[in-house]
């Protein structure tokens, strides 16, 4: 079994994970502050499809280009790693279908959906998160 150091590659994308998730909510926060504000734009962040493709970049065991020194052996992991941290996503512009009187394109049922999904999601990876430094913790004292 290969290991990719003390913290699993699974603890770098659970917090990856945590810190795109805050962003969105920040973003569909500010969706939902600006309902009433005339020909405001809602915004999300898009990040689920480029994260997931670093992660398959990860298990298919694609690596940087080149290792830092010609004599030295590139480390599995090592490239494929870095790709899932420069995950920033992209901020898209979501208008509803049928915008208001004053331009506004925010709908508040749809951005409440939105927020509370984003909740569960960042919730769930935090969790997670916590389960796999509680196993840590459990292995570094040597109890079951």
């Amino acid at each position: 079994m290969q290991l990719d150091g003390i913290f699993s590659s699974t603890i770098g994308l659970l917090g990856k994970s945590i810190d795109l998730r805050a962003k969105n909510q920040n973003l569909i926060a500010s969706n939902i502050a600006n309902a009433e504000t005339p020909n405001f734009v809602p915004k999300e962040l898009a990040f689920e499809q480029e994260l997931q493709g670093a992660l398959k970049n990860r298990q298919s065991g694609q690596r940087s280009s080149s290792a830092p020194h010609a004599h030295h052996i590139p480390i599995r992991g090592t490239g494929a790693g870095n790709s899932v941290q420069s995950v920033s996503g992209q901020v898209i512009e979501t208008p509803a279908k049928t915008p208001g009187i004053d331009g506004n394109a925010v709908e508040l049922e749809n951005e409440m959906g939105r927020l509370a999904e984003n909740q569960i999601m960042f919730n769930a990876s935090v969790q997670l998160l916590n389960k796999k430094f509680e196993g840590l913790r459990s292995a570094i004292k040597g109890t079951l």
